[in-house]
């Protein structure tokens, strides 16, 4: 298969680029991970292709006290190496396979939208953001939060002629643990169902939990699970209704992979030993 015929740019900085989107309304290329097999497969036929590769400044991976900013070109593999985030690196080790990683980019990931994909429910469920940037007689930006920037699946809240050219993933309190677990039919594979989670344990107790699902909605389903647990030593709360919650949440669909019913089973079983997970880790965290 061969993408259908388009214009090619090349920009080399980022008003540049922005320009150039505003004038064509082409697609993005940046891995090409998602965007080059829906060319192949002609679900997608922009008249132009704006490649970002060789814009300064988008490759940019910066960890501060508040959290990790990951540019528009960082590479899955480079985030994972960094080691930046607990979530972010348990979550890029599920992404696909080690060929996929070495080009993929974070942001390109989100800003695919896949309902099925481990990052947009990272973002989801840490409370960040994405900086999206347009050209209006300057470079001209905006901070789109996780909650509404994955309006539907494969639909980002980025309007024609913007880019995404960052993420923010804020990070994890003082005595907080993550997790991220999925099952899919093969390594690599999307998931049938996935799960993650943060709890923060303070003074031996659960302070707050939170957990996120894929594969069970048209966007990442976040769910506050803290009343079925805040308040009790992390042993003694009550994760099982906790999933229950999320289980409650989630909005699984028959397909040729799995029953809504199963998908729901999962997300069930993955939410309960994600979040026990979890708050282990943030007690140990606290502990130590």
């Amino acid at each position: 298969m061969k993408p259908p015929p388009f214009a090619y740019h090349a920009p080399r900085d980022l008003g540049e680029a922005l320009r150039t989107l505003a004038e064509v309304r082409g697609k993005v290329l940046a891995g090409g991970q998602s965007l080059i097999p829906m060319l192949n497969m002609r679900l997608a036929e922009p008249s132009d292709l704006v490649d970002i590769n060789r814009v300064a400044g988008l490759d940019r991976l910066e960890r501060t006290a508040d959290g990790v900013v990951v540019g528009a070109t960082v590479r899955h593999a480079d985030a994972e190496r960094a080691r930046a985030h607990p979530l972010l690196t348990r979550a890029l080790k599920l992404v696909a396979h080690p060929v996929i990683r070495n080009r993929g980019t974070v942001v390109g990931s989100l800003a695919h939208a896949d309902p099925a994909a481990e990052l947009p429910a990272v973002l989801a469920v840490l409370g960040g953001h994405v900086r999206v940037a347009r050209w209006d007689g300057g470079v001209a930006v905006r901070d789109v939060p996780a909650a509404g920037f994955f309006a539907g699946p494969m639909e980002p809240a980025i309007e024609p002629g913007e880019l995404a050219v960052s993420a923010f993933f804020p990070a994890l309190r003082p005595g907080t643990g993550s997790a991220f677990l999925e099952i899919a039919r093969r390594h690599g594979d999307y998931a049938l169902a996935g799960v993650c989670a943060v709890v923060t344990v303070d003074d031996g107790r659960v302070a707050t939990a939170r957990a996120a699902c894929i594969g069970v909605g048209p966007v990442p389903v976040v769910v506050d699970v803290g009343p079925a647990c805040t308040g009790r030593p992390p042993g003694e709360a009550d994760w099982a209704g906790a999933a229950a919650l999320v289980r409650e949440a989630a909005e699984p669909e028959d397909d040729i992979h799995a029953t809504a019913a199963y998908r729901g089973h999962l997300v069930g079983v993955l939410a309960e030993r994600a979040l026990r997970d979890a708050a282990r880790e943030g007690a140990a965290a606290r502990a130590g």
